[in-house]
């Protein structure tokens, strides 16, 4: 299996750089076109970049000059993309490191040489690299959100790990109790630290605090009762004083992490709400408030980006990499791609199981093993991709039956009478699942 990379006609370049971007400063080698290399070094300032950008822009008369460099997203290509006459070409950095290494295999390098190799790819194989076309601003404002939104969870998750592992050493019941990922512990730890002073409140005070966060009476009188029976699990004064200290400032550390959450939902709604492919993604099942924002930002508005829904699963991950050689004869899960979007490509399969029957008989015909999900997983998520995309390039919203019509239709012109398009059966080849007759 091969990956292609779609290529847009070519302009006539004036120049050709390979930029290995630093900290500091940012070593460039330049190549005019039907002329010789030069080299130099551009600090990494706002008003450098500028400076160095004119000066190619009245060096070349304004004409379109090629940029390789090591970075997709970032500042290096914030400060680069304003400038309507450098067209920047990423190069993956596993492509760049292998590329040196097929040359220099001692391993020696340093970043004048580093931007030669990637003027090197980017003038002997241009064609094996793509564009830097960024989405309009609103676009790519949600692809910063929901990514920002899924760092902040994961902090949060990795808050709530270690409060529960503070509370298991000296509050164990609050776990039994309560969600610890709840503004409701928080407040709790903030007026009794510890078991000792939950157990000495007053039966009156506890009954408001949990109406005040909502708590029926039934759960109320549970709650006091469990409070009033439960054994502390350990009398140190010094492990109580670190552990309520410790959790005091973990759950506060959560509670800010929540808010921020909070915000950027808000923010991110506002977008989908008038996004105009918002409806398309909707349409899909188990398609939710989180996740049409990142098949948005998936996606993209640019239509021309992709040509195939190949690309599409190549580059997000989905697609799996034949590895042949000798004996060897296998399918591997794809490690070059963007770890993002690959992972909404994943959740959005597994959301569609419950919700779409052809979804659910896909799965169930074979996650056998506990150990196959996330593998079935992937298979689906090709064939949704391949769906999505349709949709995406007509702008037309996903229709089910529609889609099941067409299955059986496709069975009827093979000779095939299906009383259902689940009923066909599922083969696998070259690593990929897709639809096929049952044997008789």
């Amino acid at each position: 299996m091969s990956d292609t990379t779609t290529t847009a006609p070519e302009p006539a370049w004036a120049a050709f750089v390979g930029l290995d971007w630093g900290s500091q400063k940012h070593a460039w080698i330049l190549e005019p076109a039907g002329g010789k290399r030069e080299q130099g070094v551009v600090d990494n300032t706002p008003e450098a970049i500028a400076v160095w950008a004119a000066d190619l822009r009245q060096r070349f008369g304004g004409q379109p000059v090629a940029i390789a460099l090591e970075q997709k997203r970032g500042s290096v290509v914030n400060l680069l993309l304003p400038y309507a006459h450098l067209v920047l070409f990423p190069v993956p950095a596993s492509m760049s490191a292998s590329y040196r290494k097929t040359f220099v295999p001692s391993g020696a390098k340093d970043d004048p040489s580093d931007a030669g190799w990637m003027l090197d790819l980017l003038l002997r194989h241009r064609d094996r690299l793509r564009r830097l076309e960024p989405d309009e601003p609103n676009t790519r404002l949600l692809l910063m959100l929901v990514e920002d939104r899924r760092q902040l969870v994961d902090d949060k998750t990795r808050l709530a790990l270690r409060l529960q592992d503070c509370l298991k050493q000296y509050f164990p019941q609050l776990l039994q109790w309560f969600d610890v990922d709840s503004a409701l512990v928080a407040d709790l730890l903030k007026r009794w630290p510890d078991l000792q002073h939950l157990q000495r409140c007053h039966d009156g005070t506890l009954r408001t605090f949990f109406r005040q966060h909502h708590y029926g009476e039934e759960r109320i009188v549970q709650r006091i009762d469990a409070i009033r029976a439960a054994v502390a699990a350990t009398h140190d004064p010094a492990v109580l004083e670190a552990g309520s200290m410790k959790a005091r400032h973990l759950t506060a550390s959560m509670a800010t992490l929540r808010d921020q959450i909070t915000r950027l939902e808000y923010r991110r709604d506002e977008l989908v709400a008038s996004h105009p492919d918002a409806p398309i993604f909707a349409s899909f099942p188990g398609a939710g408030r989180s996740t049409v924002p990142r098949l948005i930002a998936a996606f993209g508005t640019r239509r021309e980006r992709y040509q195939s829904a190949f690309e599409v699963v190549c580059d997000s991950g989905i697609a799996p990499v034949h590895i042949r050689s000798g004996k060897i004869d296998r399918v591997s899960i794809r490690r070059a791609c963007q770890d993002f979007t690959r992972q909404t490509f994943h959740e959005f399969a597994g959301q569609t199981i419950p919700q779409c029957e052809w979804a659910k008989a896909f799965y169930r015909a074979h996650c056998l093993k506990p150990e196959q999900h996330h593998a079935v997983l992937r298979a689906l998520a090709f064939k949704w991709i391949r769906i999505l995309f349709r949709c995406w390039k007509d702008r037309q919203p996903y229709d089910d039956q529609l889609y099941l019509t067409s299955l059986r239709r496709r069975r009827t012109l093979l000779g095939h009478d299906l009383a259902s398009a689940t009923s066909a059966g599922w083969t696998t080849v070259a690593g990929f699942s897709k639809l096929s007759e049952k044997n008789s």
